[in-house]
This record gives structure tokens, sequence and C-alpha cells, in this order.
């Protein structure tokens, strides 16, 4: 049975491997995302922001000669997690450099608009937390 389930699982995460190989083209820059049709900034700076910084960042940011960047909203931004790992909960061939931290979405929490979702890149799981903490930042279009 153990043998069983181990080999569920191993296959669970070659596909989900296969599909990310299939799903996401990138280079240096930027990934598109073949299901979504979105566009992804590949790497953060490496710097946390409020939420409001975090929206000012996306909406200023000039990348790939593109300059219609944005925040993204909290169902574009749970799309990019990869629960077959953690620690970060995301594909690093294809989104190198992630910080097992959150990430904020533009979603404002709807029970206290003084809070909004983020994406901890830690476990893949989706938290409200205040917008005036800090958190990191991965721009869309």
């Amino acid at each position: 049975m153990k043998r069983r389930i181990l080999g569920i699982c191993l296959l669970a995460m070659l596909a989900q491997t296969a599909h990310a190989a299939v799903r996401f083209s990138y280079n240096a820059d930027t990934v598109s995302d073949s299901i979504t049709g979105l566009m992804w900034q590949r790497q953060d700076d490496d710097e946390t922001r409020t939420w409001k910084d975090a929206l000012a960042y996306c909406e200023n940011l000039t990348l790939a000669g593109y300059s219609n960047w944005r925040l993204p909203d909290i169902k574009e931004l749970r799309a990019i997690v990869d629960n077959t790992t953690y620690s970060p909960a995301i594909n690093t061939t294809v989104f190198p450099n992630t910080t097992s931290s959150g990430y904020w979405s533009s979603s404002s929490y709807a029970g206290d608009t003084s809070r909004a979702w983020s994406v901890s890149f830690s476990s893949g799981g989706v938290y409200d937390r205040g917008k005036a903490n800090s958190g990191y930042v991965r721009c869309v279009r």
C-alpha cells in the first residue's frame, strides 16, 4: 500500500513538472502562461513594500519593452503556486530566486479594507495581511 501511495505521489509530481514545461515559456525577464494568457515578471527585485507601494511599483514598471504591468489579483497569484513543493512553493526553474515569504495581491480583504490578500510562497497558502505591512511583489500583465 505504501508503494502504491508513493507511486501515485511521484506520478502527480512528474505530471506537475511536465505540465509546467508545457504551460510556461520564459526568457530572462518574463514568463508567459499558456493557460491564463498572462505574462509575469520572472524575478522580483527582492524588495519588500507596503500594499500601496506594491501597486505603484507595478503600475510604474517597464520591463521587456512593456509598461502595462499591474499587481495580480489573488486568483492570478495563487495560480502560479506549485503545490508539489514548498519553501518556495513555486517552480524555481520558471520563477528563480522567489523568496519563501508573502507576496501581495491587488485584492483587498472584503471584511476589512485595511487588509489585502497575499500568497505565502513558503507554503503556498493564502492569507490576509494589513496593507501597512511589507511584502514582496511579482507583477503581471
